[in-house]
C-alpha cells in the first residue's frame, strides 16, 4: 500500500489525471454569454422578483387571507388588512423584505387567487436596504409591468397544476 502511494507521488499521476481532464475540456466549444448584450435561456419556471396581480378590471387579486404570510419560512411578508363596506377582506399593506425572502415560492404555491407571484426578473439591486423593502404600491406596479410574461408562463405551466 505504501509502495503504491509512494509510486504514484513519484511520478505525478495525480496531476497527470488532473491534466488529463483539463485537456478534454480545452478544445470543446465554450457556452460563454456576454452578459449585458446576451441573455441565458430561463426557464418559465424561475423565481425572481415579487410582484402582486390584478384582475382584469383593474381589482387587486389579494384577498388578505394571509396564507402567504403564515407559510414564508424566513417571515419576510407583512400583511395588514381592512374590511370594505361590502364585506370583502383586502390588504392595506402588503410589505415583502426582499432581504430575508429565500425565494422558495411557497408564498407563490399557498396563494387561492394567484395574487403573489415570482417574475423572471432578476435584475434589481438596491443601495440601502430600504429600497429591497418591497411595498404594496411597488409590487403592483411590478405586477401590471410584467402581467404579459406572468400570463404567458401561468398558461405554460397550467398542465402542471
Amino acid at each position: 500500500m505504501n509502495l503504491l502511494r509512494s509510486f504514484k507521488s513519484l511520478f505525478l499521476l495525480e496531476l497527470l489525471g488532473g491534466m488529463r481532464v483539463t485537456g478534454r475540456y480545452l478544445f470543446k466549444k465554450k457556452f460563454t454569454v456576454q452578459y449585458p448584450e446576451e441573455r441565458a435561456p430561463m426557464s418559465p419556471r424561475f423565481r425572481g422578483h415579487h410582484a402582486l396581480r390584478r384582475y382584469a378590471n383593474g381589482e387587486e387579486r389579494c384577498i388578505a387571507c394571509k396564507l402567504c404570510e403564515v407559510i414564508c419560512p424566513a417571515m419576510a411578508i407583512t400583511i395588514e388588512l381592512a374590511e370594505r363596506d361590502d364585506g370583502t377582506r383586502r390588504t392595506t399593506r402588503y410589505d415583502i423584505d426582499m432581504t430575508k425572502c429565500i425565494y422558495c415560492g411557497f408564498c407563490e404555491e399557498a396563494c387561492p387567487v394567484d395574487a403573489i407571484v415570482e417574475t423572471r426578473v432578476y435584475e434589481y439591486v438596491g443601495e440601502e436596504r430600504g429600497d429591497l423593502l418591497m411595498s404594496k404600491e411597488k409590487l403592483l406596479a411590478m405586477g401590471d409591468k410584467h402581467e404579459q410574461q406572468i400570463a404567458a408562463d401561468r398558461a405554460a405551466d397550467a398542465p402542471y397544476r
